[in-house]
């Protein structure tokens, strides 16, 4: 199969699809590759490094699309990205349709196959193509609350861990998955006090069983989320439906409730975001102020740690790759009722249940359109 490598151009995403070393396991079962000028440069991928892999090195993201059967990227193509798909073409990414309409809409009328990252299943009922991603998103979240606390970003002028005779900073996590529990771990080994909130009592047992007095678990009602973010310091939004667009937990009302300089990251802002007052940012403008409250919303935060991100998601994206390369778009789909949960899109039609619930278009089964 030809594969083609994008560079990335949502602002400030440095990561890219595939690593030298993915590009030499393709190459070694006989795939070719096609990688964009300096598409890993900002990270150290050089394109002799690439090349020594086995890539070919074009110029142009036109060229890649133009001929290659199976894209794989980072991010969600973007606006000038969609116009290259071709119809049957299949499109191996991050999507995060549910809350963007005018990308559905795209994909749907290039006709091609896009299968996403994030809905893609295991046996255990996860969501391995997105978990390393959440790890890295959730610690981050932390280190950029704590950075927007600091008062020439204005936030309440707080260090998150207090010094002796000081309180430490009060920071409160709305969910307890993976996101969840990697700020959860950051914010307790930086002596914050921490609090996370989950409507399931077994993950609140289980945080609670690891780590015991170091952390506060609380069940989610609509009180006990307004009772602990009217308080908190630091509120990091980890709420995940897979594939749908996420609740909004916290009200503009209690927003405006909070401590003046308080600080709010919406690690779910993909998906829409969990906060009322929330709207996607970018890596180049993270923050924005409202309601004197500082709004950390930035959609693609692993992307300020690109190499790092880069090698996490290739050790989870690769068996994937190299399955749709050997056995074709339809037949790894068939083969793999894992992989096809993460089918969003097949030939103008939405195949995936949240997505077209949210997208308010018709479902259809993949089951179905892949006999």
């Amino acid at each position: 199969m030809r594969i083609g490598v994008p560079k990335e151009i949502k602002t400030h995403e440095n990561r890219v699809g595939l690593t030298p070393s993915s590009v030499r396991e393709l190459a070694v079962h006989g795939h070719q590759v096609m990688v964009q000028k300096n598409a890993g440069l900002a990270i150290n991928l050089d394109d002799g490094r690439y090349q020594a892999a086995g890539a070919e090195i074009v110029e142009t993201a036109e060229e890649i699309f133009a001929q290659a059967e199976l894209i794989v990227k980072v991010k969600e193509p973007q606006p000038e990205e969609l116009k290259l798909l071709r119809a049957d073409q299949i499109l191996f990414t991050y999507l995060h349709l549910a809350p963007d309409p005018a990308q559905a809409e795209a994909l749907l009328e290039s006709g091609c196959i896009a299968i996403a990252y994030e809905t893609v299943t295991d046996q255990y009922g996860g969501l391995p193509l997105l978990a390393p991603m959440s790890e890295v998103a959730g610690r981050m979240s932390i280190q950029a609350g704590a950075h927007a606390l600091e008062m020439d970003q204005g936030g309440r002028g707080m260090l998150l861990g207090g010094v002796s005779g000081v309180p430490s900073a009060k920071v409160v996590i709305l969910g307890g998955g993976v996101v969840g529990t990697n700020a959860a771990r950051v914010a307790m080994g930086m002596e914050a006090h921490v609090t996370v909130i989950d409507k399931s009592i077994h993950r609140l047992q289980q945080l609670d069983l690891q780590y015991g007095s170091r952390i506060n678990t609380v069940f989610s009602t609509v009180d006990a989320i307004e009772e602990q973010v009217s308080e908190a310091d630091l509120v990091v939004g980890a709420v995940l439906v897979p594939g749908g667009s996420t609740p909004k937990l916290v009200s503009h009302k209690l927003v405006e409730n909070m401590n003046r300089g308080a600080v709010l990251v919406d690690v779910a802002i993909d998906q829409g975001g969990c906060f009322a007052t929330s709207r996607p940012t970018t890596l180049a403008n993270p923050i924005y102020i409202l309601d004197d409250v500082v709004h950390y919303c930035v959609s693609n935060m692993p992307g300020a740690v690109a190499r790092t991100s880069t090698f996490a998601l290739n050790n989870v994206t690769l068996p994937y790759v190299l399955s749709i390369a050997e056995k074709g778009g339809q037949g790894a789909l068939i083969d793999d009722p894992h992989l096809r949960n993460g089918l969003n899109v097949y030939q103008g039609q939405i195949t995936h249940q949240a997505v077209a619930h949210d997208l308010g278009l018709l479902y259809v089964d993949p089951q179905e359109l892949l006999r």
